[in-house]
């Protein structure tokens, strides 16, 4: 008789989620060196880069030859005093394509190219086990939706997202239902504190918690204050790199909104009632019901984020731009600049693109796969 749970139990511990799991760990492991999406992004010939400009190359554009330091300036100074040419020259940065060897000098390339694949193999997972519980019945085998769950904690050690705080009648955040839970387990603490079994007490209530919230978000809000303005303002350099084609226009002005779209959605006045009761003349009319809302929303927020995905290269591009964007501003000044610092300022902008990926990429992630592992559930 005990024979029969021990094969309950292996079929539920070995359920083909967790097999197909297991092999596309194994296998994102073995093809990360030979094939990679995260590469294949970045490295894949359609973002351009800058070159930065040679000493000779600068010294030809200002009219002069590189001088050669003399054995009396090396003894004394022990190095040559650095190079210097006008700023308002003639300078006009080469293009390159991004390429495989591109990526060796990026900061933080190993841990952009792991993220970005984890979240390519996890996405598979998802969809073959969704497809999979389509059709065969999977009550008894392991949530394989704790994938999602493990990769968003992951990466919220790195990056997190302020949509929780203080929330007013009109907001669907949830706590109200959350606090009686805590309500009732503080009534122990206070039982015996009145009993004098104890001397103490927490003193929780709603106001507290919230202004607790409140506050985590605005210290979250001002670590994410610099990554804000660094995307305001490559939205705007994609918007005008893109003049010329208002689809992208338009894609990147929905893109760029999305954050606010996703708020409203969880305003009752603004989002589930308005649907419920959208007002037609002397009549009200129902476009979405309340039970279909939740569903319309998730799937609204899922959409939001594959074109935040799809527009990713247009956001790159307008950051690789920067470094030419640098040297026309460069030009408007006067005085004499060092030819080392030029070429600092021009490589830096392409060596910091990971990082710049990285901040674009990870509150998309940390959103898709909350959703997706909120549908999980």
């Amino acid at each position: 008789m005990s024979a029969a749970p021990a094969v309950a139990t292996r079929r539920a511990l070995m359920g083909i989620q967790l097999v197909v799991s297991l092999l596309a760990a194994s296998i994102m492991q073995r093809m990360a060196p030979h094939c990679s999406f995260a590469r294949w992004l970045l490295c894949n010939g359609s973002l351009f880069r800058f070159k930065h400009p040679s000493e000779g190359e600068l010294c030809a554009l200002a009219g002069k030859l590189i001088p050669k330091p003399s054995k009396r300036d090396r003894r004394q100074n022990g190095e040559s005093k650095p190079l210097t040419v006008p700023k308002d020259i003639d300078l006009h940065l080469e293009k390159a394509p991004v390429n495989a060897l591109d990526a060796l000098v990026l900061r933080f390339f190993l841990e952009y190219q792991w993220l970005v694949d984890f979240a390519v193999y996890a996405a598979g997972v998802f969809l073959f086990t969704e497809c999979y519980a389509s059709v065969v019945d999977v009550s008894k085998e392991v949530n394989i939706g704790a994938i999602w769950r493990t990769l968003h904690t992951l990466m919220s050690h790195y990056f997190r997202c302020d949509e929780g705080g203080e929330r007013s009648d009109n907001l669907e955040f949830g706590l109200d239902s959350g606090f009686p839970r805590v309500f009732d387990n503080l009534e122990v603490v206070y039982s015996a504190r009145q009993q004098g079994y104890a001397e103490w007490s927490i003193p929780v209530t709603k106001l507290s918690v919230k202004l607790g919230l409140a506050a985590v978000c605005a210290f979250i809000g001002a670590l994410l204050a610099f990554p804000g303005l660094r995307l305001a303002q490559t939205h705007l350099d994609a918007v005008q790199m893109n003049s010329d084609r208002p689809l992208i226009q338009i894609l990147l002005h929905i893109s760029f909104l999305s954050p606010v779209i996703i708020v409203l959605l969880w305003i009752k006045p603004i989002a589930r009632d308005f649907l419920a009761n959208a007002p037609m003349g002397k009549t009200s009319v129902t476009l979405v019901s309340s039970e279909a809302f939740d569903s319309v929303r998730l799937w609204v927020i899922v959409t939001l984020c594959m074109l935040k995905l799809a527009l990713t290269r247009y956001h790159l591009q307008a950051y690789l731009n920067l470094a030419q964007k640098w040297v026309e501003q460069m030009k408007k000044e006067a005085g004499r600049i060092a030819t080392i610092d030029i070429q600092r300022k021009v490589t830096r902008v392409s060596c910091y693109l990971t990082v710049v990926t990285l901040q674009y990429l990870i509150p998309v992630l940390i959103i898709l796969f909350s959703t997706l592992a909120f549908k999980a559930l």
